[in-house]
């Protein structure tokens, strides 16, 4: 089964929506972004979706920060999984204490070969635990939460093969094509269930709902 992702959640309303409209990870972003959270609201909302059951995992965003940090807020606020989506190395990877979400940033210009080769050169030694890979279109000077898709075909093997998210442009009206068409391990939306920059409560509960019509 897809599982669903609503990622730059930042209000206790919107994360206890997602949570029981059946996501099965919640998003906080660390990093900078216009979406950021303080580690007093992420702690707030932690403990809000704990009270939550069955509650979705909450997963951490962080950009290129020292892996101390990384560890370290992944301990205090309790996360169940860490997403890196900068430019972090296996060996940076290994260091993660907690299960990690890697961030594949796809140029338009690659191709399914090339993709595929991407991600298992990234394979970790074996004996070593591998990533979840997401993979989000490439901007320039921005790690996610464009709303731009890329060309989600060139993904078909590598969901074959893979635990693969698929991100970047997709909404309540457009996820359920990308599920039945590749059956990625999961799916990832932030822009596309928002209004005007805001989390969009309706469109959280359309967008997942879309997803689970197709299994």
């Amino acid at each position: 089964m897809t599982k669903v992702k609503v990622c730059g959640l930042s209000e206790i309303e919107h994360a206890l929506a997602a949570g029981k409209a059946g996501a099965d990870f919640l998003g906080l972003v660390f990093a900078p972004s216009k979406r950021r959270v303080s580690l007093e609201k992420a702690l707030s909302l932690v403990e809000a979706v704990h009270s939550l059951r069955p509650r979705p995992a909450i997963v951490g965003v962080f950009v290129n920060s020292p892996v101390q940090e990384v560890n370290q807020i992944a301990d205090s606020c309790q996360l169940d999984l860490v997403q890196l989506s900068g430019d972090e190395t296996q060996e940076y990877c290994q260091q993660i204490e907690r299960p990690v979400i890697k961030v594949i940033h796809v140029s338009r210009r690659f191709s399914a070969e090339e993709l595929l080769t991407h991600l298992e050169t990234s394979q970790l030694r074996p004996g070593s635990r591998s990533p979840i890979y997401l993979l989000d279109t490439l901007v320039k000077h921005q790690h996610g939460g464009t709303g731009q898709s890329f060309a989600w075909e060139i993904a078909r093997e590598a969901t074959a093969k893979f635990p693969v998210i698929i991100a970047g442009g997709l909404h309540p009206k457009n996820v359920d094509q990308v599920v039945a068409r590749l059956r990625p391990w999961g799916v990832d939306v932030s822009s596309g269930v928002e209004t005007d920059g805001v989390k969009d409560v309706e469109k959280i509960r359309c967008f997942i709902k879309a997803v689970r019509s197709m299994q």
